[in-house]
């Protein structure tokens, strides 16, 4: 047979269909007759779910990881990006972080590339906000909040003050909401430690260009989860727009204009781009075209699931299944038995799955949920997110270190350190040798 399967993203979808191919073809791999090769700029997969967490300190950020070449033995993982496709040749163009970008056979090839932030031309966007997508952005978003907790402290300035304690987040489903709920109580929290800093002089904004938040979990948690937030003192501005952010001056449409040297954007994604010549076709959004069998429409040999394809929902006709992880796992599950199928010449199954709610994390022992119909809010909803997300981290390890972090909380204070200059570790180096100079 000798077939290579190839995995572009080594995201929720790229993991576990490759987990999937390696526990269904295990005889195939062991006598080299089908061989899996994973492509993705990092050499883990990253639980988003966990983000708001790890960012607050509950979690350590290595714990929220699976590293792919330890769980994925028998699979070849090439660090990097696919620069293009051209499937009617069967090849990818791969650009390594170092050296000159090379051409990758394959025979079957599997787009799972996943989303980047879907971003505005806002003027001044880029000089205060960052994302919310990755380990890295969590990290230094956290280390950025405490870093300006410790400048208000030792500032008499009270525009740098004021300046420094105001966070936006502009984006109110699941990113937006977990992070700054997580973020909010880990810096209200800080402010024990802090001589000068009350938990009032700390102020979070929230805008929404839609009229509600949190739309996954429903109208009436949504509405809860809003009167939540607004008694823990947040500022929502719904149905309003960020018009600019020029030099950390943030402008919003309904005439409010404040300072802030931290802007957070979690207001939609979009499908990682890459350039295939026509030979994998694509939608109006940019998602490539996919049937429900998780095949490229029109095109043998290719597959593609997760937030780079338009996967029509069976259970809502005309409609197609929304970018989450929720989704993107499941697909994979039924991808990975797909090109198992393919390759025994067996029929194709099609990827029909049936809404089961959504549940959010609102900071420590808050929560909100809906899920089958059931409604829960406060604690309950807040162990059930736990729960459920704990079920969804791939491998046992990745479990048990969760599991040994929040025991640890439960007797420990979370840890407020900034470690910011982790970001920039050779300055120190250099202002030593500079003064050497001298």
């Amino acid at each position: 047979m000798n077939k290579h399967i190839l995995i572009v993203g080594g995201g929720y979808v790229g993991l576990y269909t490759a987990l999937r191919l390696q526990r269904k073809l295990r005889r195939e791999l062991r006598d080299g007759s089908v061989s899996v090769t994973i492509i993705d700029p990092q050499s883990y997969m990253t639980y988003q779910p966990f983000l708001p967490e790890a960012a607050a300190g509950n979690l350590s950020p290595r714990h929220v990881v699976a590293p792919l070449r330890r769980v994925l033995p028998k699979v070849r993982i090439l660090n990097g990006r696919v620069t293009k496709v051209n499937h009617n040749d069967r090849t990818v163009t791969f650009q390594p972080p170092e050296g000159d970008e090379r051409e990758v056979a394959y025979d079957i090839i599997v787009m799972a590339a996943g989303s980047i932030s879907r971003t505005l031309p806002i003027p001044g966007l880029t000089d205060i906000g960052i994302g919310f997508k990755s380990i890295g952005e969590a990290i230094a978003l956290r280390n950025r909040v405490l870093h300006l907790l410790d400048l208000a402290e030792s500032t008499e300035d009270p525009e740098v003050r004021r300046r420094a304690l105001t966070f936006v987040v502009v984006g109110a489903g699941f990113a937006g909401v977990e992070a700054l709920a997580e973020l909010e109580d880990m810096s209200k929290h800080s402010t024990r430690y802090y001589r000068n800093i009350t938990r009032d002089d700390i102020r979070w904004v929230l805008v929404e260009a839609t009229d509600r938040i949190l739309p996954e979990v429903g109208p009436e948690m949504g509405r809860w989860t809003l009167e939540q937030l607004r008694e823990r003192g947040v500022e929502v501005k719904l149905e309003t727009r960020l018009e600019s952010a020029v030099g950390g001056h943030v402008v919003l449409s309904d005439g409010t204009e404040f300072d802030s040297d931290t802007l957070v954007w979690t207001a939609g994604v979009k499908s990682t781009p890459i350039p295939s010549g026509g030979t994998l076709p694509l939608d109006e959004r940019g998602r490539i075209k996919t049937t429900a069998k998780l095949t490229v429409d029109g095109v043998t040999d290719a597959y593609a699931a997760g937030d780079v394809a338009g996967v029509p929902d069976l259970t809502n006709p005309g409609e197609y299944t929304t970018p989450n992880a929720q989704h993107a796992v499941r697909q994979a599950k039924v991808l990975g038995d797909n090109i198992v199928r393919g390759l025994r010449g067996e029929k194709l199954a099609e990827y029909r799955h049936k809404y089961v709610g959504s549940v959010a994390g609102l900071g420590l022992h808050q929560g909100v949920a809906n899920v089958y119909g059931v409604k829960l809010r406060g604690l309950p909803a807040w162990f059930m997110h736990r729960t459920y997300h704990l079920s969804r981290v791939p491998t046992l390890n990745r479990k048990v270190r969760v599991v040994v972090d929040w025991t640890l909380a439960l007797f420990f204070k979370r840890e407020t350190i900034s470690l910011g200059e982790m970001e920039h570790p050779r300055d120190g180096f250099r202002a030593a040798a500079a003064t050497t100079r001298r």
